[in-house]
C-alpha cells in the first residue's frame, strides 16, 4: 500500500482514504477527498470520510468491534486512534516463533509504523475492550467511476517564472558569479607555476608576483560577493513580496466555508514556509549553475593532468550524489510532518496568548502551557527523525567523498613519485579536487532546497484549486424583496441535524423584518445564508425573484450594511474602521458617527476619530465596539441593512438613542434583525420566530402577543405579562 502523508492537520481521514483507495488501484487526490469529506476546524467525522467513500463507490461500514471481530475484517480499513485522529490498519501478520499478532499501521500523520497486540490496544481501544472501525470495501462502479484530474505538480519552470521580472538584476549576479568562476579557474595554473617554477627556480621575484596575482584575485572575489549579496537582497524581497501577495490576494477571493476547515497556524505556517523559496530561487538555483560550470571547468583541467584520477573521481562523485538523491522522499514525508508540528505551536501560542484572560479566569495556565509542552515533545521527535536521517545520508555522503579524496591523492602521489607528475602538479590536483568538492556539495544542498521550495510553493498554491467565489458569468443583486422557499441547511455530511428546515419566508423590500428565537434556532445561520457565505443545502433564496446563486456575492455585499454578532475591528483608527476601504467623505462620516451615538466618545479622543485602536478592539468597551460596528454599516447607506443582536452590549440609554436614531435611517431600506431584546423588535413590520430550525409563527408584535404562543413565551419576562 502506497503511504499518503496528511498536509494540514485536518486531513487525516482524507489522507487514509486515499490510502485505501490507492490500494485498490485507484488514486485520488487529498483535495477531491476533502471537499467530500466535510472538513471542519475539529477535523473530519466518520461520517464525513464514510459519505466521501460512497461519493467513490466503496461501501462503508462503521462499527465498534472487539480485537477477535476486527481479524475477520476485510483489510485495509480505517481506525479511529486516540479518540482525536484517524489511521489505516493494513495489515496484522504473526511474529515466526512466538505467533503473537504484530498491526501495521499507515499513521498520515506519522508514517508506516508497527505495534504490539498491547500497544494497539491502548490506541485503539476507546470502550473498554473495543475500538472504532470503518470498514471500506469497493462495489463495482468504484471501477467506472471517473477519477477527477489530478493535482497539477509544480515544475522548475513554475518556480524560476518568480525571477522573470528581475532579469537585469538576475543577468547582473550572473555576470558576477561568472567572473568569480573565473577567478578560481585561475588559481589551479597560480599554485602549479608557484611550486614549480617559483620555488624549483628560486625565483623571488615570480613568487612575490604569483602571491600578488593571489591577493589581487582575492580582493576581487570578496567584491563580486558583496555585490551579489545586496543583489540577493533586494531580489529575495521583491520575491517575497510577490509570493505572499499572490497568495493572500487568492486567499481573499475564497467563500467563508473554506476558512472554516483551516487552522490559523496553517495559514501562518504556509506564509513562513516561503523563505525557502526566496532562498532557492536567489541562491541555491544560481549558485548551483555556477558551481557545475566551475565543475565542469575544472573537471576539463583534471583531464589535461590525467584522466584516469579523473575516472575514479567522477565514479566516486556519481556514487555519492545518488546516495543522497535516495533520501528526498522520505525528507519529503517528514517534511509534512514537520510542518503539522510547527502549524499545531502556531495556533497554540495564538490561543494562549488571544485567550490569556479567560485562561487565568478559569485557571487554565497549567493546562495549556502542558499542551503546549505536548506539542514541542511532538515536534522534538519529528527533528530527531530529521536528524537521524540527515545524519545518515551526510555521514555516508562525507565517508564516499572523503574515501575519493584519499584515493585521488594517492594516485597522484605515486605518479609524481614515479616522475609522471611534478609536485606542482600534484599540489595542483589537490586544489582542483577541493575546489570539486564544494560543487559537489552544492548539487546536493540544491536538491533539498528545490524540494523544500517545491514543496512550500505547492502549499501556498493549494489554495489555487479552489474556485473562487465571485464569477464572470453571475449577475449584480437586484434590489427588492427577499424570498426564501423551502430552505434547508447543515452544516457536515448528510447524517448531521438540519440546523434549518424547509424556511419559506418573504422579507418585504423597504421593511423591517425581524427574527427571533432561542439560541440556537438557525437565527444566525440564516443571515449567512442570506449573505452567500453558504449555499443551501436544498431550496432556494430569492433577491426579487433572482436566484441568489447566481448573484455575484461582491456585488451583494457592496448593497448589504452589516452588523455581526462577532464584528471584527481592526487595529487601525477609528476613522479607517468605520469608512474600511473607501475614502472619507466627512458629510457621511459625522452622519454615521451620529446614528451610532459615538460622537462624544470621539471627541473624548486625544487624536478623536484618528485615535488608534487595538486588534479585534481591545482598549475599547463592548458597547463601544458595537457602536463602531454600527456606523460603519450605516456610513456604507446600503440598500439591505442586517442586524445580529447589534446592541447587545449597550446599556438601555444607549440603545434607545441608537434605535430611534436608526428607526429614521431605515426608512426606504430593507432590515433584518436578529435580536432577543423586544425594544429592538418590537417596532418591526414582520416578527418571525424560529424554533429548532423551523418558522413556528410570523406576525407583527401585537398579533403574535395576542396569540400568546412562542412569541409571547420569549417576551412575557420582558413585557412582565405573567400567564
Amino acid at each position: 500500500m502506497k503511504f499518503v502523508a496528511q498536509h494540514d492537520q485536518m486531513d487525516c481521514g482524507p489522507a487514509c482514504l486515499s490510502m485505501i483507495a490507492g490500494f485498490y488501484g485507484r488514486k485520488y487526490s487529498l483535495k477531491y477527498l476533502r471537499d467530500h469529506s466535510f472538513l471542519t476546524r475539529e477535523g473530519v467525522s466518520l461520517a464525513g470520510i464514510s459519505e466521501a467513500a460512497q461519493t467513490i463507490g466503496m461501501e462503508a461500514v462503521s462499527a465498534q468491534l472487539t480485537l477477535d471481530v476486527l481479524a475477520t475484517m476485510p483489510l485495509p480499513c480505517v481506525l479511529h486512534w486516540n479518540k482525536n485522529h484517524f489511521v489505516v490498519l493494513h495489515k496484522i501478520v504473526r511474529r515466526p516463533f512466538s505467533s503473537t499478532p504484530v498491526y501495521k499501521i499507515a499513521d498520515p500523520g506519522y508514517g508506516m509504523i508497527t505495534l504490539s497486540e498491547e500497544d494497539f490496544k491502548k490506541s485503539w481501544f476507546s470502550d473498554g475492550n473495543t475500538g472504532v472501525a470503518l470498514i471500506l470495501e469497493p462495489l463495482p462502479e468504484f471501477y467506472s467511476f471517473s477519477i477527477p484530474a489530478p493535482e497539477v505538480n509544480l515544475s522548475l519552470g513554475q518556480l524560476v517564472g518568480y525571477l522573470r521580472p528581475y532579469k537585469k538584476q538576475v543577468w547582473f549576479m550572473f555576470l558576477l558569479l561568472f567572473s568569480g568562476s573565473v577567478i578560481t579557474f585561475a588559481l589551479p595554473f597560480l599554485t602549479q607555476n608557484l611550486i614549480d617554477k617559483g620555488v624549483h627556480g628560486k625565483d623571488l621575484n615570480l613568487i612575490s608576483l604569483i602571491l600578488l596575482a593571489q591577493l589581487g584575485l582575492f580582493l576581487g572575489t570578496l567584491f563580486i560577493g558583496v555585490i551579489r549579496n545586496w543583489l540577493m537582497l533586494y531580489v529575495g524581497a521583491k520575491i517575497n513580496i510577490t509570493i505572499i501577495s499572490d497568495y493572500l490576494r487568492k486567499l481573499l477571493k475564497l467563500p467563508v466555508r473554506f476558512f472554516e476547515t483551516k487552522m490559523m497556524g496553517d495559514f501562518n505556517q504556509r506564509i513562513q514556509d516561503h523563505e525557502r523559496i526566496e532562498i532557492f530561487l536567489t541562491s541555491q538555483s544560481l549558485l548551483t549553475i555556477f558551481s557545475m560550470l566551475t565543475f565542469s571547468a575544472f573537471m576539463g583541467v583534471l583531464w589535461y593532468y590525467n584522466y584516469k584520477i579523473l575516472s575514479v573521481y567522477l565514479f566516486l562523485t556519481i556514487l555519492s550524489v545518488l546516495w543522497s538523491y535516495s533520501f528526498l522522499r522520505r525528507r519529503r514525508i517528514l517534511d509534512y510532518y514537520r510542518f503539522q508540528r510547527r502549524s499545531e505551536n502556531q495556533e497554540s501560542i495564538y490561543e494562549i496568548i488571544n485567550g490569556v484572560t479567560e485562561m487565568k479566569l478559569s485557571q487554565l495556565e497549567d493546562f495549556k502551557r502542558s499542551n503546549w509542552e505536548k506539542i514541542q515533545r511532538k515536534l522534538f521527535k519529528i527533528n530527531i527523525r530529521i536528524l537521524k536521517l540527515d545524519q545518515l545520508q551526510s555521514s555516508v555522503f562525507d565517508l564516499i567523498n572523503q574515501v575519493k579524496n584519499i584515493i585521488v591523492t594517492f594516485l597522484s602521489a605515486t605518479y609524481v613519485v614515479k616522475g609522471h607528475m611534478t609536485l606542482g602538479e600534484l599540489l595542483s590536483v589537490s586544489f582542483i579536487i577541493g575546489q570539486m568538492n564544494a560543487p559537489v556539495n552544492q548539487l546536493v544542498s540544491f536538491f533539498r532546497s528545490l524540494q523544500d521550495a517545491k514543496l512550500s510553493l505547492e502549499r501556498l498554491n493549494e489554495i489555487q484549486l479552489h474556485q473562487e467565489e465571485e464569477q464572470p458569468f453571475l449577475s449584480p443583486v437586484s434590489l427588492g424583496g427577499i424570498f426564501m422557499k423551502d430552505v434547508s441547511f447543515r452544516y457536515g455530511s448528510s447524517t448531521s441535524p438540519l440546523v434549518l428546515k424547509n424556511i419559506n419566508l418573504n422579507i418585504p423590500y423597504g421593511k423591517t423584518t425581524a427574527i427571533v428565537g432561542a439560541s440556537g434556532s438557525g437565527k444566525t445561520t440564516l443571515m449567512k445564508l442570506l449573505l452567500k457565505f453558504y449555499e443551501p443545502t436544498s431550496g432556494a433564496v430569492f433577491f426579487d425573484h433572482l436566484p441568489l446563486s447566481s448573484i455575484s456575492p461582491l456585488d451583494l455585499r457592496e448593497n448589504c450594511g452589516v452588523v455581526m454578532q462577532d464584528g471584527f475591528i481592526f487595529s487601525d483608527t477609528i476613522e479607517r474602521n468605520i469608512i474600511a476601504g473607501g475614502e472619507l467623505d466627512p458629510v457621511r462620516f459625522r452622519h454615521a458617527v451620529r446614528i451610532a451615538n459615538i460622537t462624544d466618545f470621539i471627541e473624548s479622543l486625544p487624536l478623536k476619530a484618528n485615535t488608534k485602536i487595538g486588534a479585534a478592539g481591545n482598549g475599547i468597551s463592548g458597547g463601544q465596539k458595537q457602536r463602531i460596528l454600527i456606523a460603519r454599516a450605516v456610513y456604507k447607506n446600503p440598500h439591505y441593512f442586517l442586524l445580529d443582536e447589534a446592541t447587545s452590549a449597550l446599556d438601555a440609554e444607549n440603545e434607545k438613542i441608537i434605535q430611534d436614531n436608526l428607526l429614521s435611517f431605515f426608512k426606504g431600506k430593507t432590515v433584518v434583525i436578529i435580536a432577543h431584546r423586544l425594544s429592538t423588535v418590537k417596532n418591526a413590520d414582520q416578527i418571525v420566530v424560529l424554533k429548532n430550525g423551523e418558522i413556528v409563527e410570523q406576525g407583527s408584535h401585537l398579533q403574535l402577543v395576542q396569540r400568546r404562543s412562542e412569541y409571547f413565551s420569549l417576551v412575557q419576562n420582558q413585557l412582565e405579562l405573567g400567564l
